[in-house]
């Protein structure tokens, strides 16, 4: 392939091995490599009939989930249905009193507004009941989502790529915004006097939203999700989007540099803390308005929401640590609860515990409607939704992925939900450790520098499927160690180059274990190697090159 020796390694470490396949891979088209929407199953029909609603004037009800993919599948639909001249309502459910998933007040509600038919996406595959009810209501039902099906499909016109043995496209691991706007381009072709109302092209302004769901939702950014992201990128640094200009100014980042990591952990945080903390409209309206005072008072509320939510989280996560130390010895699964935890945070201190503690963590704390949910995380081994299942009977629902789940855990089980997982836990096969990833590349400190980051930004956007190159540098020169953050709990270092450069910044996020022990070992003078990510500093005023997420190798 004619490229360097380096991102000839990068390419066929992701299978990319000839030049076609390169060429696709860094240059995609918008043109030629998208999936054609029409040949995700049953599609057709689902354009077909959101356009004949569109057209005749039915009302349409949008129900979204309530986090950073389900937001976004609301802006996508509303911005769409409202250019297409629709009549239409979005809905989106209050996480702490109404809970996940599609619901029967909900769809009673719509249903009485008028709603001839219910669109769903990130949601609803589960929701069978529910589906039924609203057809029985008199409302015919397009379900989009892209989580597994429970035992049977909902009624209506189901678009769930991970729901057919016989799917039809050659793409499946689109979020659920990913799919929505999928819908949107699917309309636009099945219907062309749509374009009367739509001009061409007007759909690729919604990628923003389609980007920020498919970076937050952590699905491969591989395929279809890979142009999706790169080019939504592009949109979202020059999207006419008030609330995001207002958003990103409150937290000191320039829109027109925005990259996959601002989106993972600065924009992503702060529209979900909506829902977290108070009600996910709050987002929404940030997304959709066109005021400029409204946009400043929602990012205003949505950074506040984002401060409590960090500081509940941490005296939380204080709290389990506390009540971990007490005990003499730990079991195999911790679990733990209290009536007084926002079940909507628990994900967030399940995943730093498993992660600190080495073994399967479940959290649970009270919803408003007085039902006992929670979060689970894998420590990296163990199957979450198969444990759950070994223990079926101590759970009023469940769900999840792999390494990652929520559940409903019944009354009668609460005090007993430790000793029940672990009983489960034994009954499963063991599951080998993940394997340690190889470094894709040794350097020297003096290599680590600007030409080098060009090369590997060629490869982003970079997530599940396409991780940061992982890079180590051997001879390092330590000049400086420091910590820093509230509690310390990060680590800087200087890393010494030839004298007609500036030093290599280096940074540990969260150091902790035998990092942090690494760590305050070294000193000035000290030789190491380093292991990491290299990438911009986009907080300073002239970029610079640091290190990400060292360990010791």
């Amino acid at each position: 392939m004619p490229y360097d020796d380096l991102t000839n390694l990068l390419l066929a470490k992701r299978g990319i091995t000839t030049t076609e396949e390169a060429e696709k891979f860094l240059n995609p088209s918008y043109d030629e490599h998208l999936v054609d929407p029409l040949t995700i199953k049953n599609m057709p029909q689902a354009a077909s009939r959101l356009a004949a609603a569109i057209l005749s004037g039915e009302k349409i009800a949008a129900w979204t989930d309530y986090d950073c993919d389900g937001i976004p599948a609301a802006v996508i639909l509303h911005d769409f249905l409202k250019k297409a001249g629709a009549n239409f309502e979005n809905y989106i459910p209050h996480r702490h009193l109404e809970g996940y998933g599609v619901n029967s007040a909900g769809v009673e509600k719509l249903a009485k507004n008028g709603a001839k038919l219910l669109i769903t996406a990130d949601v609803g595959i589960t929701d069978t009941e529910v589906i039924a009810r609203a057809r029985a209501l008199g409302m015919d039902t397009i379900v989009t989502d892209h989580h597994l099906p429970g035992d049977g499909l909902p009624e209506g016109i189901v678009v769930d790529p991970n729901a057919h043995p016989d799917e039809t496209a050659p793409f499946k691991s689109w979020c659920g915004a990913g799919l929505a706007w999928k819908l949107v381009c699917a309309t636009l072709s099945v219907a062309p006097e749509l374009r009367e109302r739509v001009p061409e092209g007007w759909e690729k302004w919604l990628l923003d939203m389609a980007a920020l769901a498919t970076i937050a939702d952590m699905v491969p950014l591989v395929g279809d999700n890979r142009l999706i992201a790169r080019y939504g990128l592009l949109v979202l640094r020059k999207s006419p989007r008030i609330g995001v200009g207002k958003l990103c100014r409150l937290m000191r980042l320039e829109q027109s540099r925005i990259t996959e990591d601002d989106v993972g952990f600065m924009l992503a945080p702060r529209v979900n803390a909506a829902s977290r903390m108070d009600d996910p409209l709050e987002a929404f309206r940030l997304f959709i308005t066109a005021d400029e005072s409204e946009a400043d008072a929602l990012a205003k509320k949505l950074e506040k929401l984002n401060r409590e939510r960090k500081a509940q989280t941490g005296a939380i996560t204080r709290a389990v640590r506390e009540r971990l130390a007490d005990r003499s010895n730990l079991q195999s699964v911790i679990a733990l609860g209290d009536p007084s935890w926002r079940p909507a945070l628990l994900g967030l201190v399940a995943n730093g515990i498993a992660e600190e503690y080495a073994r399967p963590v479940f959290l649970w704390g009270r919803e408003g409607n007085d039902t006992l949910k929670g979060s689970c995380r894998s420590e990296g081994a163990t199957h979450m939704v198969a444990l759950m299942q070994a223990a079926e009977d101590t759970f009023a629902e469940f769900g999840g992925h792999a390494f990652s789940g929520g559940f409903t855990v019944l009354d009668e089980a609460v005090f007993s939900l430790e000793d029940r997982l672990v009983a489960a836990l034994a009954t499963l096969p063991v599951e080998e450790a993940p394997v340690e990833r190889e470094p894709d590349a040794d350097l020297a400190p003096c290599e680590a520098d600007g030409p080098l980051l060009a090369k590997l930004e060629r490869l982003a956007p970079y997530g599940e499927g396409n991780e940061k190159p992982l890079l180590r540098l051997h001879g390092c020169e330590i000049a400086r160690v420091e910590r820093f953050g509230k509690g310390k709990e990060h680590v800087k270092f200087k890393v010494a180059r030839d004298e007609s450069e500036k030093p290599l910044e280096a940074v540990a996020f969260f150091a902790k274990g035998a990092l942090a022990t690494y760590a305050d070992a070294l000193s000035p003078g000290s030789q190491a190697t380093l292991l990491g990510h290299l990438e911009r500093d986009s907080f300073s005023r002239a970029p610079r090159l640091r290190l990400i997420g060292i360990v010791p190798a």
